[in-house]
């Protein structure tokens, strides 16, 4: 029979856990911009708004494509949205997203260690 070693822990105090509710929507943020065309998209709106055509032009891609990540985008309010005649404007929804990002892809940039 093996036992369970001791990991000195104090089992009497438990660690601070975020409500359901705030994990549901940290993981519904997680989820949206967990895809590699919505993350250019965030990245590309780090620098200040832009432009529906603009980000399309940034990316290669379809009008209709750029639209479609904007919406989920929007739909997680990690953008705002202005329009100014034809033209629809999109920028970050705060300073929380621009810094959310700039942690990430300086994670992503790290060397693994050996």
């Amino acid at each position: 029979m093996s036992e369970t070693p001791d990991c000195n822990h104090d089992s009497t105090t438990s660690p601070a856990v975020s409500p359901e509710g705030v994990l549901e929507r940290a993981a519904a943020i997680l989820r949206a911009a967990g895809d590699p065309g919505r993350l250019r998209l965030l990245e590309l709106l780090r620098s200040g708004e832009r432009c529906v055509t603009e980000l399309a032009d940034f990316t290669g891609d379809s009008l209709s494509t750029i639209s479609a990540r904007l919406r989920v985008l929007r739909s997680e309010r990690l953008l705002t949205r202005r329009r100014d005649g034809k033209h629809q404007y999109y920028s970050l929804a705060d300073h929380h997203i621009d810094e959310l990002l700039q942690g990430v892809f300086e994670h992503a940039a790290e060397e693994e260690p050996r």
